[in-house]
């Protein structure tokens, strides 16, 4: 049976989405998933960067430790999970250049049929985690992607999460994501690679 190949595009500011993505990856390992786990850049300028204490060290810290996602990333995948925090109820610039830079792969068809997920965080509770990552799902559907959220599948998520994916409450981020907020994206990232492994197979045998 082939290996699913999960891509993670993320970005993160402070570290909240930066910790979902890699329960994500950890979830997706576990399920038997090769895994690339990438990180959207900065769009803004250094000095906007400089106004907000800590951005640029984090910046900087993270980008040594994960590539940036690239239109080879999304076209090798058999599942595209996107995260990221939220930015006035809807997805963070930096997120959505990545998203806008696989135009050429909409154009050819080349993401058609291939899985789609989403997870996020916010800063403040009631900060748009929901509407955040409903906006996600709409490039997804342009992409022709297959949408996997969560529902309610599993128990984890009466506790934690959303039907619509994983997310996390930093409060400012004072809080970091607790075991329930990391167990549901650990289980999101095998659920998608469940889904990814049982259409590769389909294909494969059709």
């Amino acid at each position: 049976m082939p290996t699913p190949r999960v891509l993670i595009a993320f970005y993160s500011r402070a570290g909240s989405t930066e910790a979902l993505a890699n329960a994500v990856a950890e979830g997706a390992r576990a399920a038997g998933a090769e895994v690339r786990l990438r990180r959207a850049r900065e769009v803004v300028s250094p000095e906007v960067m400089a106004r907000a204490p800590g951005w640029s060290e984090a910046a900087s810290a993270m980008n040594d430790k994960y590539e940036a996602p690239t239109e080879d990333d999304a076209e090798w995948a058999d599942a595209l999970v996107l995260g990221t925090p939220t930015r006035f109820g809807s997805m963070a610039s930096e997120l959505k250049v990545y998203i806008d830079s696989l135009g050429g792969l909409w154009f050819k068809g080349a993401l058609n049929g291939k899985v789609g997920s989403v997870f996020g965080a916010t800063s403040s509770r009631h900060g748009g985690n929901e509407s955040t990552l409903l906006s996600l799902y709409v490039p997804l559907a342009h992409l022709g992607m297959i949408i996997v959220p969560l529902g309610y599948s599993d128990p984890l998520l009466f506790k934690a999460g959303t039907p619509y994916g994983a997310t996390h409450v930093s409060s400012s981020n004072k809080n970091a994501p607790d075991d329930d907020h990391l167990a549901v994206a650990r289980y999101q990232g095998k659920r998608v690679t469940t889904v990814a492994k049982a259409l590769r197979s389909s294909l494969t045998a059709a």
